[in-house]
């Protein structure tokens, strides 16, 4: 049976990548190796990697002054990684949209000062702050654009001024057009939408690279990544001829303006069907909610429990909400099908008929 891939990561890759990478896996270009055996030095890797900086070159529109690192770690890592850099004890202001804003917060407190200048812990993060008052002199401002546990996303981004404005991106990147010179770092963890977990997307402006911290351990310095243009070390090659792939295919499809379209399509759908009755209901402020996760509940835990036992053995997987929240969750990425929505949705039509 044909699965219907609605986990938040790892998440869906396009078929059509799964498909490329399978028939090159024993011999990259008739080389004779695979992509797992070559040297990251060698002509070969250089035209993958050069390729897929280019593909986010052209996808995103970033001006000549920002650089495009793949880095390791994940997310996570750029959670100190980025005051590391670029706190250097003095303040930083956050904005505390869940549980993935509350981790960077976590790790920023230990290099320096932090401001928590907005939240909507108050309503259990199921609203985007809209009032912020950031602070004068203050070295970054930084936003989580999109909560996957909570269901909200950033639909306007907050005007920081000279401020450089920093996003975890992780699970919304290349999902919209984005004004790339709005923000003086974009960071985003692979597994949602532009390859396998393993990389690292990072992009940063050349200034804060200029003016990151001296002292610092080599690998987890901007400075290093961005002279060495990612290959500083061996780098997750897999993961990088992965992340090629997939933006030679979102530039095939017709760039973000199309993913775009079609992404509000499948979501619109869902919410849709949260808005027509009581059955379903959505857990996010309805001007805030995600595109990408797209949250609910049902009417009792035990309906929530029948309704993603029946959902998985018909097909539909990784519909269970985070541990932390319960709930159900649909993950609606860029390579999730728009006919995959469309069958849930009969699913659960057939479900609330039957309950």
């Amino acid at each position: 049976m044909k699965k219907h891939n609605f986990y938040a990561g790892p998440a869906i890759l396009p078929q059509e990548v799964l498909e490329k990478a399978k028939a090159e896996l024993t011999s990259l270009n008739g080389i004779g190796l695979s992509v797992m055996e070559i040297s990251h030095r060698s002509k070969d890797f250089d035209a993958i990697i050069t390729s897929a900086e280019e593909n986010f070159k052209k996808l995103l529109n970033i001006p000549d002054n920002y650089h495009v690192l793949f880095l390791q770690g994940g997310a996570s890592q750029q959670f100190g990684m980025i005051p590391m850099n670029l706190l250097k004890g003095g303040t930083a202001d956050y904005v505390n949209t869940g549980a993935w804003a509350k981790k960077a917060i976590k790790e920023a407190k230990l290099f320096g000062d932090v401001n928590v200048v907005a939240s909507s812990e108050d309503k259990d993060f199921s609203y985007i702050p809209k009032e912020f008052n950031f602070t004068d002199g203050c070295e970054y401002v930084h936003i989580t654009s999109n909560e996957t546990i909570g269901g909200i996303q950033f639909n306007d981004f907050p005007d920081t001024g000279d401020i450089p404005l920093i996003a975890d991106m992780s699970s919304d990147i290349m999902s919209k057009k984005l004004d790339i010179s709005k923000f003086g770092l974009i960071y985003a963890g692979a597994q949602k939408n532009i390859g396998p977990s393993g990389v690292t997307l990072v992009i940063i402006r050349d200034d804060l690279v200029k003016n990151s911290a001296d002292g610092i351990t080599t690998m987890l310095s901007y400075k290093t990544h961005a002279e060495k243009k990612s290959l500083y070390n061996t780098p997750p090659s897999f993961g990088i001829y992965i992340i090629k792939l997939v933006t030679d295919w979102l530039i095939e499809l017709g760039g973000l303006d199309e993913i775009e379209k079609i992404n509000a399509e499948k979501a619109g759908l869902l919410y849709d069907k949260f808005d027509s009755d009581d059955f379903y209901n959505g857990t996010a402020n309805k001007e805030d909610r995600s595109k990408m996760n797209v949250t609910f509940r049902l009417q009792s835990e035990e309906l929530e429990k029948k309704f993603i036992e029946e959902a998985t053995a018909a097909g539909f997987i990784g519909l269970k909400g985070h541990r932390s929240v319960g709930g159900c969750r649909a993950s609606i990425y860029n390579a999730l099908p728009l006919e995959s929505v469309q069958e849930l949705i009969k699913f659960m039509d057939e479900f609330e008929k039957n309950n």
